[in-house]
């Protein structure tokens, strides 16, 4: 799946080495809206932190056999955010999901169709067993996703992420393969 469109407005795509102003751009624009959640973001501070992002992303497909780990989720013509796997794991067909949406796309349900694309994609492109999601226990939009598409709480981890100045417990959620449908 290098492009999949999902409706006439979104569709998911690998990223180009010239997206990175448009992603810098977005990056800078939901700062303080991501940051509450988001614990990388002072890591990005110019286009050429985007430009290195994108090409370890691209390097990551090209290590993965050519399947996609992560996509730019576009709507109408815009990077809205992305979406992907933070973790791959062949030897056990495990994947690790990661995703945020710019501040000005939500609302949209624009996650909810990225997030049911890489379950289909995970399951039957990438032929995974298991896929997981890790969200801070607070994160209720986040959290939303997995819930809303079946995934199982399994338990939380505490202190699992730092978050500039002080530590969060995450809720991990799975899914096998068998369950989806």
């Amino acid at each position: 799946m290098l492009t999949h469109k999902i409706d006439d407005e979104v569709y998911l795509r690998l990223f180009k080495e010239d997206d990175a102003e448009e992603f810098y751009n977005l990056i800078v624009d939901s700062k303080p809206y991501l940051k509450e959640w988001l614990g990388w973001l002072d890591y990005i501070e110019s286009v050429k932190d985007c430009v290195n992002n994108i090409k370890d992303r691209l390097k990551s497909t090209m290590d993965n056999g050519g399947y996609p780990k992560s996509f730019a989720i576009i709507y109408k013509g815009e990077i809205a955010g992305t979406i992907g796997f933070n973790d791959l794991n062949k030897a056990n067909r495990i994947g690790v999901i990661g995703y945020w949406l710019g501040e000005k796309f939500q609302g949209k349900g624009l996650m909810s169709k990225a997030f049911k694309t890489v379950i289909e994609y995970s399951f039957t492109e990438l032929e995974l067993n298991r896929i997981e999601v890790s969200v801070a226990v607070d994160n209720k939009k986040s959290r939303a996703l997995p819930e809303r598409f079946g995934f199982t709480k399994e338990g939380e981890i505490r202190q699992a992420e730092w978050l500039y100045d002080h530590y969060v417990d995450h809720a991990i959620y799975g899914l096998l393969s068998e369950e989806w449908n």
